[in-house]
């Protein structure tokens, strides 16, 4: 037979635990085991006796009773609460942006704080505001970079926000330190809406690179404008063969994977035509 010692090292309690000399004893069963206090308990456990406590006079009991009325110190346990990264993705006149406004309108009256940015080099309807293509618009920040908003917004009142949404976040190369700083160490609500693919169907700036770090990823669609079809692409109708291109109907339209295609065929065809002419007429100069 084991030890009485050995036996209650085996015991699944931590070793604070105070067992009176009483469960020694043949003819009187073991009391159940009694918490000595070393740790910050709940309130409701003041109302339980508890042994041998420090004497009154010690910084321990002082540093207890603290803790159990005035709960855990801030300064120790307290940590900012998780933020969050949703990501709102899609081609041209899809509805990102009056997503965005949607889901920003829906935080304020939930009576969270929010700030609203957008680049400033989109500039089709002015720096002061973000503006759906139907006209709906919300104050915003302009900036060149993401890096900016904090000692622009102001320090006190970034510490004070709870959400903030980014439009037109291919154009800032510094989407994902951002993200990263404001959702993880800051704790803010982040929304984030963009073209996730340029006109040639490739990645457009740093959108696609917050996806792994994203809490939910929304991918809509428009209707091509060729057929009605779901339309998953952006088509350029001009020339002109820069990635940065800022325009609206004009020079863009959402088109289906098929119209796609075929506009793509079109568009290299005539810009092989108009590139043969041109250099006819640099030969006919000559």
């Amino acid at each position: 037979m084991r030890s009485i010692s050995t036996m209650r090292s085996l015991l699944p309690f931590p070793s604070s635990l105070y067992f009176p000399p009483s469960h020694l004893s043949k003819t009187s069963p073991p009391p159940f085991p009694t918490l000595i206090p070393t740790s910050p308990f709940p309130k409701f456990f003041l109302k339980s006796a508890i042994p041998y406590l420090p004497k009154s006079s010690s910084s321990t009991l002082r540093s207890f009773w603290s803790s159990c009325i005035d709960g855990p110190d801030p300064s120790m346990d307290a940590r900012d609460s998780s933020g969050e990264i949703h990501v709102i993705l899609g081609p041209m006149f899809a509805g990102k942006t009056t997503t965005l406004l949607r889901r920003i309108r829906s935080e304020i009256d939930n009576g969270r704080s929010v700030a609203v940015i957008k680049s400033n080099k989109d500039t089709r309807y002015g720096l002061d505001s973000v503006v759906t293509h139907d006209g709906t618009k919300m104050p915003c920040l302009a900036l060149p970079e993401l890096s900016m908003f904090r000692d622009k917004f102001g320090i006190e009142s970034y510490n004070k926000l709870d959400v903030i949404g980014i439009d037109e976040a291919q154009f800032f190369e510094d989407l994902y330190d951002f993200c990263c700083r404001a959702a993880d160490h800051d704790g803010k609500t982040v929304i984030v809406a963009g073209l996730d693919g340029d006109y040639l169907r490739r990645r457009f700036g740093s959108v696609l690179d917050i996806v792994p770090l994203a809490d939910s990823v929304t991918k809509l669609t428009a209707r091509c404008e060729l057929c009605g079809q779901r339309a998953f692409f952006t088509l350029r109708k001009t020339q002109e063969t820069q990635t940065e291109l800022i325009a609206g109907a004009d020079v863009y339209m959402p088109v289906c994977r098929q119209h796609y295609v075929n506009g793509q065929i079109v568009m290299e065809t005539t810009r092989t035509v108009l590139d043969v002419e041109r250099s006819t007429v640099i030969q006919t100069l000559k």
